[in-house]
Parts: structure tokens; sequence; C-alpha cells
């Protein structure tokens, strides 16, 4: 798949959809996957922090093919070895894992990178290190990140005006809260819970998507 690299990562941001197996059920992730990408969702990040690497990588690999048949970047969460090995677009790493630039060490100029960021410094340094973008967050106390303490409005609002790169929120963030960001300045959010929970993925995913363009309205 090959794109214009800055400008598929700011349009990426609007809705971006985060896997989660906890809501796979009688479904798959490959099919909850592609209820989403038809709903709109415009960059995918598959996280599976249970499954082994071989098996990760070869269910990568279809999710991979599958997001770039909507024309969607799709990262994979931490892995960089899978990032490589499923050909994936890029990599998302939180404070804790491996630090952006020997990210980009290892996977080039042409993948894209990512990393969440929960304050002014931490989104600095990740934007001298090489990020392409930050995930900003927890927005809200959310069940996937326990130990996250949800930032306010002007916190965000402080991160995304102290760099240049684009970013999203994540955190919590559902349909009837989202336009709670208007004026932090984020390029969009990311979702979780929001998305695989629901009962009809595509239909949510179409709805959120129409409220993630209000949201990022001049």
């Amino acid at each position: 798949m090959k794109f214009d690299k800055k400008e598929a990562v700011k349009k990426a941001m609007l809705l971006y959809a985060v896997t989660d197996r906890t809501w796979v059920g009688d479904s798959t992730l490959y099919a909850q996957v592609e209820a989403c990408l038809r709903g709109g969702a415009t960059m995918v990040q598959i996280r599976e922090k249970g499954l082994e690497h071989d098996a990760f990588v070869a269910e990568a690999k279809d999710i991979v093919k599958l997001c770039h048949t909507y024309e969607v970047p799709c990262i994979i969460n931490d892995d960089v070895q899978a990032c490589i090995e499923s050909g994936a677009d890029g990599v998302h790493v939180g404070q804790d894992d491996m630090e952006a630039g020997e990210v980009r060490a290892l996977l080039g100029e042409d993948k894209i990178v990512g990393v969440s960021a929960h304050s002014v410094e931490e989104a600095q340094l990740a934007q001298q290190r090489g990020a392409d973008y930050l995930g900003i967050g927890a927005v809200h106390a959310t069940g996937t990140k326990t130990d996250a303490n949800p930032l306010t409005w002007q916190d965000i609002r402080d991160i995304t005006a102290s760099v240049s790169i684009p970013t999203t929120a994540i955190g919590g963030i559902k349909l009837d809260n989202m336009l709670e960001l208007q004026g932090t300045g984020v390029d969009g959010v990311a979702i979780v819970s929001g998305i695989f929970a629901a009962e009809d993925i595509e239909t949510t995913t179409k709805a959120l998507l129409a409220q993630a363009r209000k949201l990022v309205l001049p």
C-alpha cells in the first residue's frame, strides 16, 4: 500500500479503531474489523496482548490485507517484529514500550510511528524522536487502561498546542461525550470498546465517524 504518509496520518486520525478481542463472542476479530471498516474507520490498530507471536503475525497479515482493501492504514501495537513480518503500516508504542527513535531506526522512514502521550513533556519528546502522531489520553476513565489518570480539557489542549504532528484522543470516548473535545485541537479520536463492544459495529462506526467530523470542524 503506497500513500503520502504525512497526509495519510492526519486523515487517519479522524476515527482510529483499536481492536480488543474481549468482545469477539461468536464473531471473529477479522469480521469485527471488516464491520468497522465498512462503517468508515480511518485507521485500525491491532492490539493483542495475549497471542503467541506466530499466531499474532498470521492474524495480522489477514487484517492488514483487509485494511488495505479499504485503503486504510493498519498499525500494530508495541510489536515491531510483528509489524515487519505482517506488512503493517507502522507501530504504536506506549511510554513503557520501546522508545520512538528506536522504533524508527528499525522500521525506517516509510512506516508510521505513533506514541502515547499524557503530558506536554512526553509529547514534545516523542515528536523530537520521530513520532508521526500522538495518542493523547486517557480522556476518561476506561477499563482498557485501568492505571490511566484522566486528562482535563486544558491538558489535552496544552499537548496539541505544543507539537506540530497529528494527534488523536483516546480513553472512554463515546458518541455522547466526543464533542466535549471540541476546541482541544485534536485531529480525531481513537476508540476501543465504543466500537468493538457495540452490537452493530458498522452502524455504530458510521455514527461515530459523523460525530468525529463535527468534532474537527474549524
